[in-house]
């Protein structure tokens, strides 16, 4: 194992060689690779997106106001990351830019975790997303189908409230409409195959 010291940091072009079938993260100089997400992570990130994007990105049946998008690529500081799913405020980030990747730091970001990235999500990329002020941040497992909303507050995450099953949610920022948490969850049958 390489002393931590002398190691050499990780750049974007070494992000830049990992193979596609991969997700490539680079925090603090370390590059992190992931599997792409299985199903059930995609069922629930093909979920929650369907919930939120029409009323707050579209405005159909909302209040719109937001850019959502799945998987971008952030340049944050020295760090990229790659989030499940984001959000800005159209009154913070007017236009969204055509490009590879954003630097400017969601309102609104939710990680779905998986034993792969837990530790990751948890222990490396809330501390990124609270020094880049995120407002709020939900954590998804669809392992014990539970939803953590959390709010920043004087930089830290406060734990908001924790939804499970088939609870029907509002939460914070997106507490104008209603989620029927269920609905993001793969049939029983379809978890054990």
């Amino acid at each position: 194992m390489a002393n931590p010291t002398t190691a050499r940091r990780a750049t974007y072009e070494d992000l830049l060689r990992v193979p596609e079938h991969l997700v490539a993260e680079l925090i603090d100089g370390e590059l992190f690779t992931t599997p792409r997400p299985a199903t059930r992570h995609a069922y629930v990130t093909s979920g929650l997106t369907s919930g939120i994007y029409p009323p707050f990105h579209q405005g159909r049946g909302g209040p719109g106001g937001w850019w959502i998008l799945i998987e971008p690529e952030l340049h944050l500081a020295d760090d990229v990351v790659v989030p499940d799913i984001a959000g800005w405020r159209r009154t913070r980030l007017a236009v969204m830019p055509d490009a590879p990747y954003l630097s400017t730091a969601p309102d609104w970001l939710c990680e779905v975790l998986s034993p792969s990235t837990e530790r990751l999500d948890r222990a490396l990329k809330l501390a990124v997303y609270a020094r880049e002020h995120v407002g709020h941040l939900w954590l998804i497992n669809p392992a014990t189908r539970t939803l953590e909303v959390f709010r920043l507050e004087s930089g830290r995450w406060a734990l908001l409230a924790t939804y499970a099953g088939d609870d029907a949610v509002r939460a914070e920022p997106f507490e104008a409409i209603t989620l029927e948490l269920g609905s993001l969850w793969l049939p029983q049958s379809s978890d054990q195959q």
